[in-house]
């Protein structure tokens, strides 16, 4: 998909994904060497939206599994349909088992899920298996499998296997620590917040009609929020929603009050609403 590491930067740029020389590089190398990569980091950073914009610059369509507790093999991988199936055994009361069991395990009643569906894509896809660390252990190993060979066994169908291997990107907020058989499998990518200079170009891209003197005080504050104690710093994210909110309610300097009437939109908790507004102070920043 791309030729170089600049190529790589370019062309998310051009998605509005504004990528560090090091997000820039691994995806380079991931491509290059038909790797899954791993990206971790917390919540809000722009991990899922790396994905998207690998998948928008390849012409790509985006697969997506959305981990969570409990997530097993037939959400992930395949299930079959067997209301349809029970229809079809109903409507062939007169024929053999054998004969129906043919027919009602067969492609006509097989439902894919994301992890199936990307590996017998035969176009250009992009694989996101998001929030991996919310999923139980159990299913690291199913992912093992898929991603050490990229195929799948469907016991009744035989061995299926990519013709067209995906880009695949995990992404994990490291609310548990991931196997080590998984890590040594993938391309591991920490993306954590942005230095100042590349958040201030990415809220002037992503709010562009805050000024450039705002965009500045806005994330000169944030940046003395994470470094606080907080239970919940604030993400690129909502750094984003909060310049987003100054612009909306017209405002054109940062100020006691309107940070204060605003402190919600970045911090969710209010014991940390009350700690930021306590300590926080505009002058020195």
């Amino acid at each position: 998909m791309f030729t170089s590491v600049d190529d790589v930067s370019a062309r998310l740029a051009e998605t509005g994904y504004l990528a560090s020389r090091a997000v820039a590089t691994t995806v380079f190398l991931a491509d290059r060497l038909g790797k899954p990569l791993l990206v971790e980091g917390p919540a809000g950073v722009g991990k899922t939206e790396l994905a998207k914009a690998v998948a928008q610059v390849a012409e790509a369509r985006l697969v997506r599994l959305q981990c969570y507790e409990g997530v097993d093999e037939s959400r992930a991988l395949y299930e079959w349909n067997h209301a349809k199936q029970l229809l079809r055994i109903s409507a062939g009361r007169d024929e053999s088992w054998d004969a129906a069991r043919t027919d009602i395990f067969s492609e006509e009643f097989l439902l894919p899920r994301p992890l199936l569906t990307a590996i017998r894509g035969e176009e250009p896809t992009v694989l996101l298996i998001d929030e991996t660390d919310k999923a139980d252990v159990e299913m690291e190993g199913l992912l093992l499998e898929v991603l050490s060979d990229f195929q799948v066994t469907v016991p009744e169908l035989g061995t299926i296997t990519a013709t067209r291997r995906p880009f695949v990107v995990l992404t994990s907020n490291a609310g548990r620590e991931l196997s080590e058989a998984l890590r040594r499998r993938c391309l591991f990518l920490h993306i954590g917040f942005p230095e100042e200079e590349l958040e201030r170009r990415i809220v002037r891209l992503k709010v562009p009609g805050l000024g450039a003197a705002l965009a500045e005080s806005v994330v000169r504050v944030v940046g003395a929020l994470r470094a606080m104690d907080l239970r919940k710093v604030p993400s690129v994210a909502e750094t984003i929603d909060w310049a987003r909110t100054l612009l909306a309610l017209g405002a054109g300097t940062l100020d006691e009050t309107v940070v204060r009437d605003t402190l919600g939109v970045i911090l969710k908790h209010q014991d940390d609403v009350a700690k930021a507004a306590a300590k926080l102070d505009l002058d020195s920043l």
